[in-house]
């Protein structure tokens, strides 16, 4: 068998795969895209759990969470609910930089064997820095048949393909 790809000098010229170069100046408000759907298992549940170290009765004891809990069963917690839903649609840019988040809630519980979907939903953009913009999203995830279940807005900060155009005049005077 031949090797395809036998000069490792060359690799970086195949484009990276699940990347994006888009720019401020590509973004439209009001742009939608959603996700394929994920189903929440009790095994990645648990990993999550170990790995971040909440062992919460709520996500990590079933006795507890069936006999003493609010909602009859072990929850997923938020923060891999969290992290599944913006994983969903992560978009890889590799202009795009994150700022941090706004307005986070946990709407309603997700359970162990839940499907989860995002929607996410460009906002806003301005100008921000010489050489980046400041840049807006909603995410939004639901579960099984579209109950919401979180929200939050995520600030990126994202080159500008050509800083010129977004030059600050009140520095420059």
């Amino acid at each position: 068998m031949k090797n395809p790809n036998p000069d490792p000098s060359s690799h970086k010229e195949i484009p990276i795969w699940n990347a994006e170069d888009w720019y401020y100046e590509d973004i439209v408000i009001g742009k939608r895209i959603r996700s394929i759907r994920r189903t929440i298992s009790e095994g990645e549940s648990m990993q999550f759990n170990a790995l971040v170290m909440d062992m919460h009765p709520y996500v990590a004891d079933d006795i507890f969470a069936k006999e003493e809990g609010l909602f009859g069963k072990r929850l997923v917690a938020g923060a891999m609910t969290f992290s599944v839903g913006l994983g969903l649609v992560a978009t890889n840019c590799v202009n795009a930089y994150s700022y941090g988040y706004d307005k986070l809630r946990f709407i309603k519980p997700v359970f162990i064997g839940d499907t989860l979907y995002t929607i996410k939903t460009d906002l806003h953009k301005e100008p921000k820095y010489d050489e980046l913009g400041l840049y807006r999203a909603a995410y939004e995830v639901f579960k099984n048949d579209g109950e919401l279940v979180l929200y939050c807005e995520h600030i990126q900060t994202v080159k500008y393909r050509d800083p010129s155009k977004f030059v600050n005049k009140e520095a420059s005077e």
